[in-house]
């Protein structure tokens, strides 16, 4: 077992400084291609594809096959100047620096003709003395080289071994050698992705200019100690000091909430110099914790550290301070071969429930506070707790970990290698060296972030052999990874970092990886370490299927996203479930078929005449089977919290691929491009909630499991209804005596064998009946109402077409959707096309003949608007 604890500081912005200034050169600049046929005005941040759409060169880059039609932006090379006056005297000031935040990616800077730098790496922060260099007029340019053709070029320039994979699938449609660059790696394209490697100055740029010294950084190492009982705050504070004699002065820490005032007497040399200071939190004053969504609050402490320093120079900075312990448990388990797999926040065992997120567009410009705050409020609105930020993407931008501190969001953040080997070259190490020390240092801070984690699937596809390596090379390609993951980026994190886990991959073994030389001979065991599981073959409905493992990291199904999402990107000639726009969007193999496959075995696929209808009705059967499945299994993982079965179990973690989408087209995710909520999303509110019955099916038992995420014991009992399909009264019903459902437990709390349970209610059968069932306490609901079928829904007798209508009205901002059915519906969906918001549940079953539903828009809207757009589906609307 390793303790790793925290007491961390979120930045909410630079106080005052005196003696420096700060001058942008974000805004307009000139953009121009390779020979200058196009020279247009673009806008920094920014990149090239969305300068191109803004001023109208181009369509939306993902209207329909424009993906290919584009491909040429990236295959030039692009040129980003601007001229600039700058607003101080530049004789006036000892040192002047050219700060990028970040460049995508290859480039060379020009500063009045006089090249001051080059950048390689799209995930580092590039600072550029430019002292002797700058004037009052000056002109400044960043040469870019295409991506695309500088992979290829690095690619053919190592001659040590092959670093596959070379390309990705076919039908992926994308571009090669994406890990010979340290870039975005699904920009090259993905699974779930087009291929838009961008050029541009993606994050923001300025001129800093100081005298006798800047301080151009801070971060906080934490401390706890268990004898004294007591927190201590280390901070670091890192300085540029010009002057050619020490600086001395004070620095004064002031956390008022806590009572703290301390002033330390400081003195720094010439040079670049740390300044660590540690503050002790008297026990005496009681510190609230930060605690992930459900879980607790999010209480967090201002802070102000000011430096007064000779010369009346003083510096202040202001932070959030939050303190918060994580542990990741490794240790035996009784009746059990392994070892655990859970996380400990502030002491208490945690289930992690979750999904995977990927960057939201292709474009990062378009990537706005408003867009995180939708996405990432949905996180919390569905009862999910934790995010893994996916390996092949980019490390988000600040405002992304601000709000999962602010919404108790834990972040599983993978360092950005993602599903292929890499080079070993001295130069490539060197590059990865500095990325992941500013990254370190600029995510540290954050609460949120609980693990570190060095790749995604990079040690299971060494040792599974995906790309087919000569069995007598793997020894050496053993040998890059452990110098990549281990004895570099690694090493750098601990000796930054060591107030949370760090692992080497997911999925790994973890400490069995390590044992076995940062490498398992089988690294998705179900015994160790977390897991990545997908399975399109089998039947999802089989919970046997599933591994009974220690954490599950990755897993899903597909589905299309909604028709109005699709609407926005194609045209009629597309909307069809086999045109060349669908197979187009389909970057998974064989995805398409499989989604009616798995749908198939359990429904009726849709018979419509009308090609449209068929189309939209395919949509509907996909997100309705997605939904389904990824519910079944997220129950599975969850019931499997408490127990050892076969060796196998104590499940403390179930993160879902994925949450986002990256454009319009069909993938794993719950929420569509641009925030829309799919089936699934609605499902998983309510797989996710903190108290919940699972039903299931062992050897024709069926079982309720009661599975509680609270802090406290809670006194409940259990209904169970069953009814007839062709009936909206229930033929039966049972409420079990009331019980204790132990805090973060599951456990059995019903049995009954389902010939049991059907000769209760006359004459039902597996296929003409249906069951329920919730928790409650003083007749009080406390659960969703779950359900279990006992047939294949293709299977059922005497499910009528339902007539389902809808009052809306207006209450403040939300609508009230009052609804009424002639009939059990099941797998209601409310859809109000392409109005921005979500409702307060949606795929649900109707099995009462009135129901009532609010919406929540996103942007103003009205109910005409509302009564125009809305479409009710059920699932024998389809047939």
């Amino acid at each position: 077992m390793r303790l790793h604890l925290l007491v961390l500081l979120a930045l909410c912005g630079a106080g005052s400084t005196s003696g420096a200034l700060s001058y942008s050169l974000g805004g307009s600049w000139r953009i121009r291609n390779g020979n200058g046929s196009l020279d247009l005005l673009g806008t920094v941040p920014g990149c090239v594809h969305s300068t191109l759409f803004q001023q109208g060169f181009i369509q939306d880059p993902y209207y329909g096959f424009n993906d290919l039609n584009y491909r040429w932006i990236s295959l030039d090379n692009w040129i980003y100047s601007k001229e600039f006056k700058i607003p101080f005297d530049s004789s006036k000031w000892q040192m002047i620096n050219l700060i990028f935040e970040g460049v995508d990616t290859v480039s060379e800077i020009l500063l009045n003709n006089v090249t001051i730098g080059k950048t390689d790496n799209m995930f580092t922060k590039y600072i550029f003395d430019i002292t002797n260099v700058i004037r009052d007029v000056n002109s400044i340019e960043l040469r870019f080289q295409s991506a695309v053709l500088y992979a290829t070029k690095q690619s053919k320039a190592y001659t040590s071994r092959e670093v596959p994979p070379s390309c990705p699938p076919r039908v992926q449609k994308g571009e090669c050698h994406v890990n010979f660059i340290r870039k975005e790696q699904c920009s090259f394209s993905w699974d779930w992705g087009p291929s838009f490697p961008t050029q541009g100055i993606w994050k923001g740029v300025r001129i800093e200019a100081y005298n006798i010294c800047h301080l151009y950084d801070f971060t906080f190492v934490p401390m706890y100690d268990n004898r004294a009982q007591m927190w201590k705050l280390k901070i670091q504070a890192f300085f540029d000091v010009i002057s050619p004699t020490p600086v001395g002065g004070q620095v004064i820490i002031a956390i008022p909430e806590l009572k703290i005032q301390k002033t330390n007497n400081i003195k720094l040399q010439p040079g670049k110099r740390t300044v660590e200071l540690s503050v002790k939190i008297n026990k005496n004053i009681p510190v609230e914790t930060w605690w992930p969504h459900g879980h607790g609050n999010q209480t967090g402490y201002n802070m102000t550290i000011l430096f007064k320093l000779d010369k009346d120079l003083n510096i202040e900075r202001s932070a959030k301070v939050y303190f918060r312990t994580v542990e990741l448990i490794e240790e035996p388990i009784k009746g059990s071969r392994g070892l655990s797999f859970y996380f400990k926040i502030n002491g208490l065992p945690i289930f992690l429930k979750g999904s995977n997120w990927i960057p939201p567009d292709s474009f990062q410009d378009r990537v706005t506070s408003d867009l995180l705050r939708l996405l990432l409020q949905s996180v919390v609105d569905a009862n999910m707790n934790v995010l893994r930020v996916w390996g092949g993407g980019v490390y988000e931008q600040d405002k992304f970990y601000e709000l999962c501190d602010e919404l108790g969001i834990m972040v599983w953040q993978d360092f950005m290698f993602a599903c292929a080997l890499y080079p070993n070259e001295q130069s490539f190490m060197y590059s990865v060296a500095k990325e992941v020390a500013h990254q370190v240092r600029r995510l540290k801070s954050h609460p949120s972030i609980i693990v570190w984690s060095g790749n995604n699937e990079n040690e299971i596809a060494l040792m599974m052999n995906w790309y087919n390596v000569k069995i007598t090379d793997l020894p050496v390609y053993i040998q890059d990874y452990v110098a990549l993951y281990v004895s570099n980026i690694r090493k750098i994190v601990l000796s930054r970092d060591k107030s949370r886990p760090f692992i080497t991959s997911s999925p790994s073994n973890g400490a069995e990886s390590i044992a076995e030389g940062w490498v398992s001979h089988d690294p998705n065991s179900k015994n160790f370490g977390d897991v990545h599981f997908y399975d399109y073959h089998s039947d999802c409905w089989d919970w046997k299927v599933f591994p009974k493992a220690r954490f599950v990291s990755e897993y899903g199904y597909q589905s299309w996203p909604s028709f109005s999402t699709l609407q926005t990107v194609s045209s009629e000639k597309d909307w069809f479930y086999k045109s060349n726009f669908s197979f187009h969007r389909q970057h998974h193999q064989h995805g398409n078929d499989e989604m009616l496959y798995q749908a198939g075995l359990h429904f009726t696929l849709p018979q419509s005449s009308d090609p449209l209808r068929q189309f939209k009705d395919t949509i509907y059967i996909t997100q309705v089977m997605q939904a389904q499945c990824v519910k079944t299994e997220t129950e599975f993982y969850r019931r499997s919290r408490s127990e050892i079965v076969n060796g196998e179990g104590h499940t403390m973690g179930a993160l879902y691929w994925q949450l986002n989408d990256i454009w319009q087209a069909p993938s794993w995710s719950s929420l569509e491009y641009g925030g829309k909520w799919k089936m699934l999303h609605y499902f998983a509110r309510n797989f996710f909630a903190p108290l919940l019955p699972i039903g299931f099916e062992d050897q024709g038992i069926f079982y309720v499991y009661g599975v509680s995420d609270l802090h406290s014991d809670s006194k409940v009992q259990l209904t169970v209804r069953i009814h007839a399909w062709n009936s909206l009264t229930p033929l039966y019903f049972t409420v079990t005596k009331p019980f204790v459902l132990k805090a973060g437990k599951a456990v059995s709390i019903y049995e009954q064998p389902v010939n049991t349970l059907l000769k209760t209610c006359g004459n039902c059968t597996r296929q003409n009946c249906v069951v329920s069932f919730y928790l409650s306490t003083d007749r009080k609901r406390v659960s969703p109402t779950n359900y279990h079928f006992l047939s294949s829904l293709k299977n059922a007798q005497g499910l009528l077409k339902p007539q389902i209508t809808a009052s809306i009205s207006q209450q403040g901002d939300t609508f009230v959707f009052a609804l009424e059915t002639s009939a059990i519906a099941p797998f209601v969906w409310l859809d109000v096309g392409s109005i921005p918001g979500r409702f307060s549940d949606n795929g649900f079953f109707m099995t009462k003949k009135t129901r009532t539903v609010l919406f929540y828009p996103w942007k103003p809207t009205t109910k005409y608007k509302l009564e125009q757009s809305f479409h009710v589906t059920s699932l024998a609307d389809i047939y």
